[in-house]
This record gives C-alpha cells, structure tokens and sequence, in this order.
C-alpha cells in the first residue's frame, strides 16, 4: 500500500514538535503570565478565555470547511504548512506584549490591557488553528495503510509530549532568570519578570515556528474521492451527522477538566515546591520528579497503543483508561486534605509521582486513541457518504483541544476568584514570598495562603476525576469496531484501486 517514507515521517514529526512547543506556551504559561506577571484578575481571565471558546466553536469548522476545499498541487493540509508557522510565530509573541494590571492605574489603562489581552489571544487561537487542523489532517493522508496510520498517531502523541515538556519545564526557571538579569541591571522586580517571560518565550516561539514549518515536507497519497465542496453548515451536519464522530466529541467535551492539570501545574509549582514563590530550582527538581513522571508515562503509553490496538477493542482501551485515569485525579485531593502543608516531603513526593504516572499512562493513550479514532471516522463517513471530511474532522480535535484549555481556565478563574487569588493579591502574595527567607516564610506552610493552596489543589484533583470518569458514556456504544474498521479499509482501498 502508498505510505509515508522515514524522511518525511521524521520532517512530520519535528514539525509536530514544534508546534506544540508553541502550542504549550500558550497552553501552559499564558494563564500563569496572565494571573502572576501582569495581574490581569481571575474573572478577566475566565471571561476571556469564554469568549476565545465561544468564537473556537465557529472557527474550527469554518477552518475545517475551508481545508477540505483546498485543491492544490500539494494536496489540501499541506499548502498550509508552508505558510502558517510564521503567521503562529508573529500572533504567539504579540501575547506576552502588554501592560501590567494595577490598582494604581486608570480604570482605561487597565480596561485596554484587558482588551489587548483577549484580542491577541482570539487572534494567537484563530491563527493557531489554521496550522492545527493541517497538521493533524494529514495524517490521514499520509498512507493507506491502518497500521502505519497508527504508529504514526503513537509517535506523534510522544513528540507533541516532549514539545509540551519543553514548554512546561523551561518557560518558568529561564524567565525568571532572565529576569532576574534585568531586575540586576536596574529594572523593578514586576518589570524584570514580564521582559524575562517576553524574552524567553520569544526564542522558544522562533525555535518552534522553525520546527513546525518541516511538517509541511509531509507529502499526501490518499486520493480523494471527488472534488465535490460542500459549505460550513454542510459540514456541521456532516459532524454532528456521523454518529461515531458525534461521540468522541462529546466525550472529549466532557473530559475537558482534565487539561486544568497542565494549566495550573506551573502555578502550583512554583508557589508551593518553589523556594521563595519560585526561584527555579525547587521548581525544576519537582518538574523533573513529578513532571518526569507523568510525560514518561506518557511517553510509553503512546509507544503501546499500536499494540493494545491489535488485541483489544479501541473503544474498550479508551473507556478504561478514562476510569483509571479518574482515580490518581481523585487521589490528588484525598492527599491534600491529609497532610496539605508537607507534601513536598519525600514520601508524599513519591506518592504523588506514581499518581502522576498513572494519570499520565491514562492521558496518554486516550489522546492517542481519540486521534485514531477521529481518522477511522473519516473513513467511515467517506465509505458512507463518498465525501471525505478529513480537515472538519480534524477541526474537532482542535475544537476539543482548545474548548478544553478554555473550559480549564475558566473554571480556574472562578476557583482562584472564589479564594481571592487574583489582581492585587497576586502582586502582595508575590512580594511577601520574596521578602521573606524560604525557611521562614513558606507558601505551603503559611496560614495566610491556606485558602491558595485549597484552591490549586481543589483544580487539579477533583474536576478532572468526575469528568474522566463521565466521559466513558458516551462512547459506551460507539460504533467502529476494530474489525469493521478494517472492512472500510480494505473497500476504500479496492474502490481507489480500481479507480
């Protein structure tokens, strides 16, 4: 069968990895910068990231519409990824270029940081989406054969883990460092901080925009079945019509709470297992302990899927794995409530790496599958109908992604509001934690930031554990079997053969 060779294999994967190099800048660090560098209050945030969802919900499928119109010489995703990446790369930096929230400012100069905030945002989701659906869109175009598709979607899983770990661990520790560069030449503690947090993620983001634009030496050889173009609410009935798809979407929609995890990580860990709210190391030994825990599961578990999937029903792997995955999440909180100021003790370190791990094995093949099984829709659906959707349906992965990221940060928002850790407090939070010793003067033993703690622990804990365990339903009748997947396959292939 036509497939993908090593070269182009290996250009798609570093693309990938870069991409979410970028992708988790924002995913991870923009609720940080947000909340603790320019003080934007929680409520802003979760009516921003609201709106960005709101308009995702229109976006998508309107980008999704518009790839599986494109007919070009390179295919339809490919022409894409020539372009995007420097688009993504220009919109990601205008993010971190803002103003700082204060009291002391006029109610318009903090209504403008708040406007400029959620435009280049919008913007940064708009721009991000139209590299995001091509990407994942080729590759089920890519081969025609299954198993390659899937090994494919495994490795994929692992370089988009290691692009979001890159983000994760390196954003916080290098801008602050950076910052404390410029705080010792003479710049004030909350200036330092944001040109710290510009400097480092603008370089990351140059890194990864170079990265990303070698996804686009991925060449397509599914054939499609006709040139026929159908319209934006054409292929919102064709979504909603697959009954299959239907369920994934809604699933994932469900699941959303689980991305509050990666949203707050960086908070969490750099007020609680920081030294000093945060000075990068206590930061990376714990990034790398717990952190190392929960990408490495999840590295091996994206390794595995391929050959989980030739024993076992897709569907029954994903509705496990969902209910595993709720019980470490539950767990999380169980272990707070026990003994919630020491639990950067060893013991309670290695308890947590284990939760971690088990998460992350669970995160890991779920995410693998839902890719897998997206691009089984296509071929569903175009066996069906003779029309093959792939860049709509790809465009609700993306939908689900980035719904996800916004129903993470306005439940964070409502949570961090609820418990005053938001605007002002941010700021006097900070400059107590750096005026005072770390042996002295601890976020994790502080009564003062008791209802903080509460708070970050509550997000991360018990949200994700009732959704992940809601979200089997809707895939409890899911329709492709492993088998009948392979029926479409073998008639898809004969009727492009003959063809």
């Amino acid at each position: 069968m036509n497939t993908y060779t090593n070269k182009e294999r290996n250009m798609y994967l570093l693309g990938l990895m870069g991409q979410n190099v970028i992708y988790n800048i924002i995913a991870t660090g923009m609720t940080f910068y947000f909340q603790s560098v320019i003080f934007i209050p929680a409520a802003a945030i979760s009516v921003i990231m609201g709106v960005a969802r709101i308009w995702d919900a229109i976006n998508d499928p309107m980008m999704g519409t518009i790839v599986d119109k494109t007919r070009s010489k390179w295919g339809k995703c490919r022409p894409y990824l020539f372009f995007v990446p420097a688009i993504v790369m220009v919109t990601t930096f205008l993010t971190f270029v803002n103003g700082q929230y204060s009291g002391d400012n006029s109610a318009t100069k903090n209504a403008l940081i708040i406007g400029w905030a959620a435009v280049s945002y919008i913007l940064w989701g708009m721009t991000y989406t139209a590299g995001d659906i091509p990407i994942w869109g080729i590759t089920a175009l890519m081969t025609e054969k299954a198993s390659d598709r899937e090994k494919l979607m495994g490795l994929a899983r692992i370089v988009a883990g290691v692009g979001g770990g890159v983000a994760l661990v390196a954003v916080l520790p290098a801008s602050q460092a950076v910052g404390n560069m410029f705080t010792a030449n003479g710049m004030s503690n909350k200036d330092g901080q944001q040109w710290g947090f510009i400097v480092v993620c603008g370089i990351l983001t140059l890194i990864g925009s170079l990265l990303f634009q070698c996804a686009a030496y991925a060449k397509e050889r599914v054939q499609q079945p006709s040139d026929e173009h159908k319209g934006f609410i054409q292929n919102v009935k064709i979504m909603w019509g697959c009954k299959p798809f239907r369920r994934i979407l809604i699933s994932g929609v469900i699941r959303a709470p689980m991305n509050i995890l990666s949203i707050v990580a960086m908070t969490l860990l750099s007020y609680y297992f920081g030294d000093n709210g945060g000075d990068g190391q206590s930061y990376i030994i714990y990034m790398v302990i717990l952190g190392g825990s929960l990408f490495g599961a999840q590295f091996v578990a994206n390794i595995v899927v391929p050959k989980l999937c030739e024993k076992f029903e897709k569907k029954t792997i994903f509705n496990w794995c969902c209910l595993i995955s709720a019980i470490p999440f539950a767990l999380f909180f169980v272990i707070y409530l026990i003994d919630g100021t020491n639990l950067f003790a060893w013991h309670w370190v290695a308890v947590m790496a284990v939760l971690f791990a088990v998460s992350g094995a669970g995160m890991g093949i779920t995410m693998v599958l839902q890719s897998i099984m997206i691009a089984d829709c296509v071929d569903y659906d175009e066996l069906r109908t003779g029309y093959r959707p792939d860049g709509v349906f790809f465009s609700g992965q993306s939908f689900i992604v980035k719904l996800g990221a916004g129903i993470s940060s306005f439940i964070q928002g409502i949570v961090f509001a609820a418990v005053g850790f938001s605007g002002d407090n941010v700021q006097i939070c900070n400059d107590m934690l750096a005026a005072s010793p770390a042996s002295d003067f601890m976020f994790a033993t502080a009564p003062e930031f008791e209802p903080y703690r509460f708070g970050m622990f509550f997000l991360v804990s018990v949200p994700a554990a009732i959704t992940c365990a809601l979200s089997v339903i809707p895939m409890l009748k899911y329709e492709i079997s492993n088998k009948s997947q392979k029926e479409t396959l073998d008639a898809l292939n004969a009727k492009r053969n003959a063809e």
